[in-house]
């Protein structure tokens, strides 16, 4: 059995939610506002009907008059039909207030990966970090969703307590009159009896509040059997890997997993184990404990209705508040118990919200002018990702100048991608300085200096949105730019195809006569939007690598129109593209060890470069 998560400190676990509810009440006041006023009617309210019943018993069984009875029972209706109608127009409102609560707490997330410095979100820390988080949102449902549940429940639990008790009181106050039933009015008999209650409403929801602390304690290992189940009970779902899972029949692996009665659910499993156990046992406990408080209260009341201390309706009364009020404290204890399992869920996103940005953020401006001159340099620049030990680049100088065409070239894992992460400033070296004209780039703004780069990522994604959208990344979008950038990015012809142009639906996820496009129809739609920030700097990362062969001629012929005055850095598997460029930097393990035109470079048949080429060239001569 997997080691078990220590429950947290009654004080920090409190101090974590009250934290968590003033984050929800920041960000969401009309939904909390919404959620206390339906909560505070529908604890209140029940109890008008309780006390105007209890009157409408005892005027008949004391036999008023009649116009009394009549005006008790009006009353009682009255109160009922506008009690009925006020709960209905707050739960309206509490309902559109509450709508899509779990993208609530999902944009929550989202805005803080948005906001964190790139080299935080890109650690597998952080990720690990987000991954753990929604699976127990998805999972157990702890979280932010369940902290909102939480204070709606304590609400109504305080103002449940609260209204019962206005009710109660007088039911152990109310004298027994003489006779063999007057043991009750004896204040031991009434401690007795409140201590009894109290006992078994606190008991109670203890007992059931143990039992979920076991599953908040191996939360790990439900997140770890929600995960498998995800992928292999989905496997059939899955469009990318439906081909390599009908060739190789992976369904038999999955039906292996999905079967196996030894994992997690199943039924030798961890939380199988747990219900026959310790789980099922406490629920069970405080199951059965919290069936006695009834027969406990009625036994009292009626008792004391039997001596003569008050009439029928009056223990219609009693029984019902006192009920409520059991009812109320009990599941106070219980949602105290909650948030206090809750709280460690609560701790890992806070955790995660408060990840500092350490990233400088510098005050000079920056005008993304493709006309304006642009030098970058690299001054001895080093760099590791954090937490590792191993050096991506190591001493890299290099100075280019707008206008240039730049090849990065290398084997994999030779540091070009880093390298174009630290000239876009995803990241900040760990050792040297990148400077623009001759500034160190951490000293301009940090969104203005990001505007001077347009990137095609070799792991580019295209949105389930319109073509148009995409392309501008916006909505409205001049449909003639975004055209224009198209036919130059070679997508002319198939965009002449879409019946709808540019408000054609990519995908199929949201809009059923969206389009499903190809791996280089994307690709071209990459570039396309990169065209269309119409940037000083455009960098491609591998920008062919899923066209054909004609299309990648094309896109070559095309190269000096489509990054016009722009300097272009172009990392590229494929050399024969390195002849289109004004320079070649050859990247080996993180460090760069030539720089030259592709004659050059080619004429060191000692060289790196001239390796490479050799090894590409020999597919593409005559034996």
């Amino acid at each position: 059995m997997p080691a078990e998560k220590k429950p947290m400190s009654w004080s920090k676990a409190m101090s974590i939610n009250r934290r968590a509810f003033q984050l929800l009440c920041r960000l969401y006041p009309k939904e909390l506002l919404s959620k206390l006023l339906s909560v505070l009617w529908e604890a209140l309210t029940p109890y008008v009907g309780i006390y105007l019943s209890a009157q409408v018993i005892n005027a008949l069984s004391d036999a008023r008059p009649r116009e009394e009875l009549i005006g008790l029972v009006l009353l009682t209706l009255g109160s009922a039909a506008l009690i009925s109608l006020v709960s209905a127009l707050l739960s309206m409102w509490k309902e559109t207030q509450t709508a899509g609560q779990w993208h609530k707490t999902q944009q929550i997330l989202a805005a803080k990966m948005l906001d964190i410095d790139f080299a935080t979100a890109d650690d597998p820390h952080t990720a690990e970090m987000l991954s753990t988080i929604r699976q127990n949102m998805n999972g157990g449902g702890w979280g932010l969703n369940l902290a909102m549940a939480d204070f709606e429940q304590l609400v109504s639990t305080v103002f449940t307590i609260a209204g019962g008790l206005t009710l109660t009181v007088s039911l152990f106050t109310t004298q027994v009159p003489a006779g063999p039933l007057t043991v009750l009015n004896h204040p031991l008999t009434v401690l007795c009896v409140l201590a009894l209650m109290l006992a078994i409403t606190s008991l109670s929801p203890v007992l059931v509040n143990q039992a979920g602390a076991y599953i908040a304690r191996y939360a790990g290992s439900h997140n770890l059997a929600n995960r498998m189940i995800s992928f292999y009970g989905r496997l059939g779902h899955n469009r990318e890997i439906a081909t390599d899972v009908r060739i190789y029949r992976q369904e038999r692996i999955a039906d292996r997993v999905n079967r196996d009665k030894e994992d997690t659910f199943g039924s030798s499993g961890l939380f199988a184990r747990l219900s026959r156990g310790p789980v099922g046992a406490y629920d069970a406990a405080g199951t059965a404990l919290s069936m006695l408080f009834p027969g406990l209260v009625y036994a009292f009341v009626c008792l004391k209705a039997l001596g003569g201390a008050f009439g029928l309706g009056s223990v219609t009364q009693y029984a019902t508040s006192i009920t409520k009020v059991s009812g109320g404290l009990s599941g106070l204890i219980q949602v105290l118990g909650q948030m206090r399992n809750n709280a460690s869920f609560l701790d890992l996103i806070f955790q995660y919200l408060d990840l500092p940005n350490a990233m400088a953020q510098g005050e000079l401006p920056v005008d993304p002018d493709p006309g304006k001159t642009y030098q970058v340099e690299f001054r001895d620049v080093s760099f590791r990702y954090p937490g590792s030990g191993t050096w991506a680049l190591r001493h890299v100088n290099m100075t280019f100048s707008i206008g240039k065409r730049l090849a990065v070239v290398g084997m994999n894992g030779s540091g070009k991608t880093t390298f174009i992460k630290l000239l876009c400033r995803l990241y900040d070296p760990t050792e040297g300085q990148i400077l623009l004209n001759g500034t160190d780039i951490r000293r301009y703004r940090y969104e203005d200096y990001q505007k001077l780069f347009a990137v095609v990522f070799q792991d580019f994604k295209l949105l389930s949105l319109k073509l148009g959208e995409n392309v501008a990344a916006g909505s409205p979008y001049p449909e003639d730019k975004v055209v224009s950038c198209l036919q130059k990015a070679g997508f002319g012809e198939k965009l002449a195809q879409l019946g709808t142009g540019t408000e054609t639906y990519l995908y199929k996820d949201y809009e059923k006569g969206g389009t499903d496009i190809s791996g280089g129809e994307a690709q071209k739609i990459a570039i396309a939007r990169a065209l269309y920030r119409d940037a000083p700097f455009i960098v491609l990362d591998e920008p062919t690598a899923a066209l054909d062969p004609v299309a990648e001629a094309d896109i070559y012929s095309k190269f000096d129109e489509i990054t016009g005055s722009k300097t272009a850095i172009y990392i590229s598997h494929r050399l024969s593209s390195c002849k289109f460029c004004d320079a070649i930097a050859v990247f080996h393990e993180g460090s760069v060890i030539q720089q030259g035109t592709h004659e050059t470079l080619l004429a060191d048949t000692q060289g790196k470069y001239h390796e490479l080429w050799s090894a590409q060239a020999q597919y593409y001569t005559a034996s």
